[in-house]
């Protein structure tokens, strides 16, 4: 990957960087109000749920964007952290933070189980 190139896709995670910043401290802390009325707090706990889970998943974006900054710091952008091969240029672009080739995104993609579930594989190890 080109210098350039590499200038590029710094600029962009620096700018995805503090949007997340900025956009978690507009935020502000979740509150929890007490009500009487069982309907408003099933409301409630239904919008803290949701805004836990969008922290939750900003969270985890911004620390796969700073892990992709300090790939571009040490050389290692663009490479892929399981095969070592180039990262395909078109995902990048999409997703500049990727730290996976796409066949190995894939793979680890489809041996995530849901919580609690095991995998069979390992429920037949156990057996």
């Amino acid at each position: 990957m080109t210098q350039p190139e590499m200038n590029e896709y710094r600029i962009v995670l620096q700018n995805k960087r503090a949007e997340l910043i900025y956009e978690s401290r507009g935020r502000g802390a979740l509150t929890i109000e007490t009500t009487a009325d069982e309907m408003d707090q099933t409301q409630g706990a239904q919008e803290r749920d949701l805004a836990i889970g969008t922290v939750d998943r900003d969270a985890k974006l911004l620390r796969e964007v700073l892990s992709a900054l300090d790939r571009i710091a040490s050389g290692t952008f663009g490479i892929c952290l399981n095969c070592e091969f180039d990262v395909h240029r078109k995902r990048l672009a999409a997703v500049p933070w990727a730290a996976l080739c796409i066949q190995c995104q894939e793979a680890s993609d489809n041996t995530i189980q849901p919580w609690g579930a095991a995998s069979e594989s390992a429920m037949t190890e156990a057996a």
